[in-house]
């Protein structure tokens, strides 16, 4: 019997996993490596995506349908319980006696994408968006998934992802400009999410255990 790769998916096919994985990990990546400005941070992400994509297998929708919309909202969740797993890690640390400062070169790898300083500066404005807004506008715009499929990893109707994106678009501008302006020096950091979901984050498996289970 000739199983469409979604079928084979649900199935547990390891190689049509592999299919899915070749297919959207480089998304994933350059999706995390966007909203977190920290590599190592974003092949977590990927990992624990795929991780949690796995295991939410049965999930997926039918064949006629792609399954980007579906691995990019996984990608969200984890991304949302990794960012408030970074901001618990950095409060604990500084807790921790002082010690001599390790030069840090994620500017410098982040800088091959952009020019460094408009980086940062378009990184603290995301940060000043509504959770909702920066979602969006880094679906969209940066990782270039349409209307539809958007509305399909939030979880939220299209004509949502419309208004919100339309309203985003202005307000990052703004943000933006005030950013290089002031000159401000303080690193980008993933903002902790507005609502949380009550999981201790203590392994890689709970950071990963999101998927269509957070509320969106």
């Amino acid at each position: 019997m000739d199983y469409s790769l979604h079928a084979r998916i649900r199935a547990g096919d390891p190689e049509a996993f592999r299919e899915l994985f070749r297919a959207h990990a480089q998304l994933v990546f350059r999706h995390a490596v966007r909203v977190t400005g920290d590599w190592a941070t974003a092949e977590d992400v990927v990992s624990l995506t795929f991780l949690e994509a796995w295991r939410l297998r049965a999930k997926l929708r039918d064949e006629g349908e792609s399954p980007r919309p579906w691995v990019m909202g996984i990608a969200v969740n984890v991304l949302r319980n990794t960012s408030r797993a970074a901001r618990r890690h950095a409060a604990a640390l500084t807790r921790l006696p002082a010690k001599d400062k390790v030069p840090d070169f994620v500017d410098e790898l982040v800088g091959r994408m952009a020019d460094a300083e408009e980086l940062a500066a378009a990184g603290r404005a995301l940060a000043r968006l509504r959770r909702g807004e920066r979602e969006v506008f880094t679906l969209c715009v940066w990782s270039g998934l349409n209307y539809a499929e958007a509305a399909q990893a939030l979880g939220v109707p299209v004509g949502t992802v419309r208004s919100r994106l339309s309203r985003t678009r202005t307000r990052l501008r703004k943000l933006a400009a005030e950013e290089l302006t002031t000159g401000r020096t303080r690193p980008y950091e993933p903002v902790e999410p507005v609502r949380g979901s009550g999981q201790h984050q203590g392994s890689r498996t709970t950071a990963a255990r999101s998927g269509e289970e957070t509320d969106r």
